[in-house]
């Protein structure tokens, strides 16, 4: 019997059919998903991959295959799937069985089609995210001892290598460096830097770029049309965009769309699947923002929220295609590239063309930091909206550079006749001239080397700090005494600036009266007069008894400049200065 209740079957019984169920009825067969249904089989399948491509055939045609391999790169670019191409290759004996190690597996032979389905006895793959201690790793130490049973080669696979103990790792090492010869390893991770640099310098290391965005536009159209679906090439465009360089994650969206999709994938089904608003209406709201009209910009969001678009990522996507809009204005040769979609070339370098860098550069620090707040905030809606408002109101504002420039930008009066030439520095310089009301006002030298500080003239500024002394500020008259380390040329150029910023004449003597101290050493003496009034508090006080060896590590005062001067300080008054009379009394 062959059964519990029943007899032997006749000796001509046929077994059932593939498919057939439980109880005889044929099923349709299991479906598989893209992203296994297309999996590459051969070096030639990967996509994006060329550099690495390249560098493994090269390998293979001369006979100079490595004995371990370390592939890192982010998700879905293919870093097991190249992994077991790796195992094909180097076990392949092609169709009739003679072959040796070669670049193009055969993808028929024994060893092919038992790698390929997940079976071959010498392909181990072990995942060291859930197996992570010495006793698991010593059991692929103990299984290199042996001979392959079917296989030219032993193939260990170990995924997400990284998340081996450190213990692990060093149980590796020995074995690792000196494999036996039909031993090979491939590693692959998606965090390289947890990989101890004993076990890297050990491997032969290729790094997975991310896929463009075109090349895996590209792939989907392919995959799309052997699937029989109608797709908008602008669908493929939005889903190889959020997929982020990954090919698994988008054919994972490619397939969801394709269930979605009725009449085929449109860009439409997309941006609602992906909760995206449309790209158009990015556009619409950047400019809206740019030019300052909140209301067109807040019906922007309006309708975007009506159809489930999340207003966190629309911020996003506008932070995204500022960073478009940069590129474009920096590097224009970008216009004719077909990396960027149409949108983006066409109405993005239209944009590019009316906004300045710096308008851009404003639009996207208030924006990271927005995004930050909506990501916080308890009402996401209400953050957006409030960060959009927010930029439309500061779009027609100048600059920082903007207003330095209105400020500084006068029309500088002729020389007056007659006027007197005298020497400072070495250097000629006119005698003294009347100030004008349109520059900046020099009230000390502090305010010079703000501005010396503004102009970004760098060691100018550090001469000034540390190594001058103000003897007298008169303006246009500023009389000084540098230390030896100020070069000679420091006069006349103080002079020449400061005639290019104020329109005035400036007279920059040179003295060698001992003047007051430099703007660092007064900068100092005011920190440690901080220092001293804080140690002198009671409560601060308490708290250095209460906690031996603890110290005053700073003193910030709201009051004090980048100098650590008070900004209401007045300047030290010449050491020839009559002292002021005093007020009468009645």
């Amino acid at each position: 019997m062959s059964g519990l209740f029943q007899d032997d079957p006749p000796q001509d019984a046929q077994p059932p059919p593939p498919g057939t169920g439980l109880f005889g009825d044929s099923g349709p067969a299991p479906y598989r998903v893209l992203a296994r249904k297309y999996r590459p089989a051969t070096f030639d399948d990967l996509i994006g991959q060329e550099a690495m491509v390249r560098t493994l055939r090269n390998a293979f045609a001369i006979g100079r295959v490595a004995h371990a391999f370390m592939l890192t790169g982010v998700r879905g670019v293919g870093k097991t799937t190249t992994a077991r191409i790796i195992a094909r290759a180097l076990n392949c004996v092609g169709p009739d069985g003679t072959g040796g190690p070669t670049a193009d597996p055969c993808g028929v032979c024994p060893n092919c089609t038992a790698i390929l389905a997940d079976r071959h006895p010498d392909v181990v793959e072990m995942d060291a995210a859930s197996n992570t201690g010495v006793d698991d790793v010593r059991e692929i130490i103990e299984a290199t001892r042996f001979r392959p049973m079917q296989a030219r080669a032993k193939v260990f696979v170990i995924d997400e290598v990284h998340m081996l103990s450190r213990n692990a790792f060093n149980a590796l090492l020995k074995t690792l460096e000196e494999p036996p010869s039909h031993v090979t390893f491939v590693f692959a991770t998606t965090d390289l830097r947890k990989v101890p640099i004993t076990v890297l310098s050990r491997c032969q290391r290729f790094d997975l770029r991310r896929v463009r965005i075109a090349e895996l536009s590209a792939h989907f159209t392919r995959i799309a049309a052997a699937e029989g679906v109608a797709a908008e090439p602008a669908a493929l465009d939005l889903i190889a965009r959020a997929a982020d360089g990954s090919v698994r994650d988008g054919l994972s969206l490619l397939d969801q769309a394709i269930t979605r999709a009725e009449d085929g994938v449109t860009a439409t089904d997309v941006a609602d699947m992906l909760g995206l608003a449309d790209r158009e209406a990015i556009f619409d709201l950047l400019e809206a923002v740019m030019a300052g009209r909140p209301a067109a910009a807040l019906a922007v969001t309006e309708r975007a929220h009506e159809r489930g678009a999340d207003l966190g990522v629309m911020l996003a996507d506008l932070l995204e295609l500022l960073h478009t809009l940069t590129r474009l204005k920096s590097i224009p040769g970008l216009r004719d590239s077909q990396e960027l979609p149409e949108a983006e070339r066409t109405r993005g370098a239209v944009l590019a063309d009316q906004l300045s860098v710096s308008t851009l550069a404003r639009a996207w620090q208030m924006l990271l930091k927005g995004v930050g707040e909506v990501e916080s905030a308890p009402d996401r809606r209400a953050a957006a909206e409030m960060v959009l408002i927010r930029l439309c109101h500061v779009a027609d504002l100048p600059s920082p550079g903007d207003l330095v420039r209105r400020l500084t930008q006068a029309p500088v009066p002729p020389p007056s006749g007659g006027g007197a030439r005298a020497v400072a520095g070495g250097a000629p310089r006119l005698a003294p001239q009347p100030e004008i009301e349109s520059g900046p006002r020099l009230a000390g030298l502090r305010d010079v080397a703000m501005l010396l500080a503004e102009r970004r003239e760098a060691l100018m500024h550090a001469h000034l700090l540390h190594s001058v002394h103000l003897v007298r500020f008169a303006p246009p008259f500023i009389e000084i005494r540098p230390e030896p380390a100020v070069p000679r040329d420091f006069a006349p150029r103080l002079a020449a600036l400061l005639v290019e910023v104020t329109g005035t004449r400036w007279t920059i003597a040179l003295s060698t009266a001992a003047g007051e101290p430099t703007l660092a050493e007064q900068g100092s003496t005011a920190d440690a007069g901080r220092r001293s009034a804080a140690a002198d508090h009671p409560l601060v006080r308490a708290i250095l008894d209460a906690f031996p060896g603890a110290r005053i590590q700073a003193v910030h005062d709201e009051a004090a400049d980048s100098y650590g001067l008070p900004v209401d300080m007045p300047d030290f008054a010449p050491p020839d200065a009559e002292p002021a009379d005093e007020m009468e009394q009645d």
